[in-house]
């Protein structure tokens, strides 16, 4: 995907991180609150660029960073976790001087966004997640018995010394079973896309004590429906939007509904 474009740059982490930035339209009701969009896996921030424009027709300051390894943002030095993205966000709102904010975020992005609210709950109003990843996907008996026997060969062979052939067949395993997102991803984010696609988030998801509303599309085939369904009895004050023809990008093809409702939302 091409580089997002109309980027500022700032420090985090004494490293270099862009973010998009689109203030509150002139002459409408401002919010006080900026609201903070957080992009999915494999994006950057401009995915984000329609519906901030949107929302800040509506009188939001809104900001949407690119994660490290995404857009203009250089990869982490080491292979992060959900949390390591998490405080990272968390910097940026330090560095641009917003202690409390509101949260968009969509699919990756909704992992940081939940475990953001659950570890720094003061730092963060009312969210809003769409097509949210975090809820562990449902394997069939065929894959867990591969997984399995995968495994356990790797295993044996580094146990008997033979560690270039187990590197091998982790190779063969993820060319033929790895996903898009797993086979677009090389080094340092590789490894990065590992640690966070086999955490679960059901835990967190229930630490999360912030009104939060979840836009679903009932045709999303990466996050499935039953994965909304389940976020919003996991998160005690939820609920759930479904668009009856929206994907996994519902929040893309729901721009305006999506962003009169989340007006309303944040305002009461």
């Amino acid at each position: 995907m091409s580089q997002p474009t109309g980027l500022t740059t700032l420090r985090v982490q004494n490293r270099h991180a862009g973010y998009l930035a689109v203030e509150q339209a002139p002459g409408v009701d401002s919010h006080p609150t900026p609201i903070l969009l957080l992009h999915g896996w494999g994006v950057h921030s401009e995915l984000m660029k329609a519906p901030a424009k949107r929302l800040a027709a509506l009188g939001y300051r809104c900001i949407a960073p690119d994660f490290p390894g995404f857009g203009s943002t250089p990869a982490p030095p080491t292979a992060w976790t959900v949390h390591d993205y998490a405080q990272w966000t968390l910097d940026v709102c330090d560095a641009l001087e917003m202690p409390r904010v509101h949260l968009f975020a969509h699919s990756f992005g909704a992992r940081v966004a939940m475990v953001m609210a659950s570890r720094s709950p003061d730092r963060i109003d009312k969210i809003a997640l769409t097509g949210a990843a975090g809820i562990p996907s449902k394997k069939s008996l065929s894959s867990s018995l591969r997984l399995s026997s995968y495994k356990t060969a790797r295993s044996v062979l580094k146990t008997v010394g033979a560690s270039a052939l187990a590197d091998r067949l982790s190779a063969w395993y993820g060319t033929r079973y790895g996903s898009a997102d797993y086979q677009a991803a090389s080094g340092v984010m590789r490894e990065t896309f590992l640690k966070v696609v086999n955490e679960d988030l059901s835990t967190v998801a229930a630490q999360v004590r912030h009104p939060t509303l979840l836009f679903w599309g009932a045709l999303d085939q990466e996050t499935p429906l039953w994965q909304g369904k389940m976020l919003e009895k996991l998160i005690p004050d939820a609920g759930l939007i479904i668009y009856e023809k929206g994907d996994h990008y519902a929040y893309l093809r729901h721009q305006v509904e999506i962003a009169r409702t989340l007006d309303y939302f944040l305002r009461h």
